[in-house]
């Protein structure tokens, strides 16, 4: 079975138009998607519509899904005083964003077991012990096997730093970070997801790096109102940093 794992669309859809036909193309039987659909991004209600109404894919939640379902003045501060950008778009975000939406987002579930072609699978957004913990490249491999201690799948996939890796653990699991549709942080402003085929009890993992209009995604991102829009609307067309 060909799967497609996406993760941190952040609002971005023409990102995950492009993404989802690249998909089709590969001939993906699946979409597992790991969370962060709609913060800080151009078009936040049009993708968790887009996503909700995908009764086929299998969906967990994001630390940014959690923060816009469970908004409060306190959450606002806390992000305001490390990121005053990302905290006027999750304000804004709130707002925008009705609440069915909002219900949507605060019932995914945050990890999500699988079994498929005799692989165990875990999706998770950050770490299984974090959704917001990092998995970057170039880590200490004893870190990395803390992070999943006590987690028995083959496969983990995860997303939240928007940048794509892999490791492959003494106790041979494979940990892999899928990167980000939306907001991709690799170098190029190209989308980023990942491939995974699974048959007879073995996989293989193939990450795919899509062109998408920036040009237009950058351009609705710079229409929402409010104070740091700009900045992350040029984010989109020149990726140098996950947060401002």
């Amino acid at each position: 079975m060909r799967v497609g794992v996406i993760s941190d669309i952040h609002g971005n859809f023409q990102a995950l138009e492009s993404v989802l036909k690249d998909m089709e193309g590969k001939k993906c039987e699946k979409v597992f998607c790991l969370g962060d659909l709609a913060m800080a991004g151009p078009q936040p209600r049009m993708v968790i519509d887009f996503v909700s109404k995908q009764s086929d894919w299998v969906v967990i939640q994001g630390n940014t899904d959690k923060m816009i379902a469970e908004f409060t003045p306190k959450l606002f501060e806390d992000v305001y005083a490390s990121f005053p950008v990302m905290a006027n778009a999750l304000a804004d975000d709130v707002n925008l964003i009705e609440s069915d939406k909002k219900e949507f987002l605060r019932h995914l579930p945050p990890q999500k077991e699988l079994e498929i072609e005799e692989v165990k699978i875990l999706l998770v957004h950050g770490s299984p012990r974090r959704n917001n913990e990092d998995i970057l490249p170039d880590m200490p491999l004893k870190v990395v096997e803390e992070m999943i201690a006590g987690v028995d799948a083959d496969v983990i996939f995860c997303g939240h730093t928007h940048i794509p890796c892999g490791y492959q653990t003494n106790s041979k699991q494979t940990i892999v970070n899928v990167g980000s549709v939306g907001r991709p942080m690799h170098g190029e402003p190209k989308a980023c997801y990942v491939v995974a085929d699974f048959e007879d009890g073995g996989f293989s993992i193939e990450h795919r790096f899509i062109e998408y209009d920036t040009v237009m995604a950058a351009e609705i991102m710079a229409k929402r109102n409010f104070d740091g829009c700009l900045k992350l609307a040029e984010m989109i067309t020149n990726p140098t940093t996950r947060h401002i």
